[in-house]
């Protein structure tokens, strides 16, 4: 009787890294090396504790740099078209550099290893789906809102920089000062009525940019991330249900060719029966 055979080692390995209780694990070890790396930065924890530390940073490194390898031998070209995948790949790529010299600056970078939960968790998956989708959408609303900064920002070096050029002195600073006044910080005791106090109908400069800018270029911003996410998630749900689809076609077709090679086998027995009740009658007469 034939086996079947096992399947190949690399897709063994696909399988064991999928299983739940890897991702778990590995959704746990990004975490204790997220605290790792935040106790590290305390001085007194360093002191006391900084070579448990860095043995616990590099151990978990290590078990990050088998993951990934073990996820390439398992994809081999596939990996590298996941941008999940590359994201990982980069990721712990960075924590592999020696942070000495000029390279120092990339031991800051090994907390970029934290970002990896969003790679594992499916929920920030889809929110960050979500923002990516909205970046066409998005990049439409920020020419606007550049426009609008740069035709208040012409006015308001023309209106108010003679008398306030630490403000509004030249173009750049006018746009510096009216993104303060756009996220509302001190816009009003630290910029609008200082300049009122020279030029009394100023509010009517600073509030129709204030209800343009803030209120109305920002909702739309906000809009369009909801609207690209809700659109991201319904085409992740009509992919499952297309996908779900397919593999029932695929089990319904298996199904009923198995029906019909048994019906096929049933006919040749029955036709073998009648033959030998045949035969046997026949020798009987």
């Amino acid at each position: 009787m034939d086996t079947a055979a096992p399947p190949p080692l690399r897709h063994r390995v696909a399988a064991f890294l999928d299983r739940g209780a890897v991702q778990h694990a590995i959704l746990a070890l990004i975490i204790a090396n997220a605290v790792v790396l935040g106790l590290e930065t305390s001085a007194a924890v360093t002191a006391a504790w900084g070579g448990v530390l860095s043995a616990l940073d590099r151990a978990m490194l290590a078990v990050f740099v088998a993951e990934i390898a073990a996820r390439v031998y398992a994809h081999r070209a596939a990996f590298f078209r996941d941008p999940w995948s590359v994201f990982d790949f980069a990721v712990v790529a960075i924590a592999l550099v020696p942070a000495s010299g000029p390279f120092a600056v990339l031991r800051a970078l090994r907390v970029l290893r934290v970002l990896r939960v969003l790679t594992i968790v499916p929920s920030m998956r889809r929110v960050v789906g979500g923002l990516l989708a909205a970046i066409p959408g998005l990049g439409s609303i920020a020419a606007v809102l550049g426009l609008i900064f740069y035709v208040f920002g012409v006015i308001a070096t023309k209106l108010f920089g003679a008398s306030f050029p630490d403000w509004f002195g030249t173009l750049g600073r006018s746009l510096y000062t009216l993104f303060q006044v756009m996220t509302l910080e001190s816009w009003s005791m630290g910029i609008s009525r200082p300049v009122m106090e020279t030029y009394p109908y100023a509010w009517l400069f600073f509030i129709p940019f204030i209800l343009v800018a803030t209120f109305t270029m920002l909702n739309l911003f906000i809009g369009v991330i909801v609207s690209a996410m809700q659109s991201f998630t319904e085409d992740e749900k009509a992919t499952t249900v297309a996908a779900v689809d397919r593999a029932r076609e695929h089990i319904e077709a298996d199904l009923h060719a198995e029906v019909r090679a048994l019906r096929a086998e049933i006919a040749e027995l029955r036709t073998l029966l009648q033959d030998q009740a045949t035969s046997g009658s026949g020798r009987s007469g």
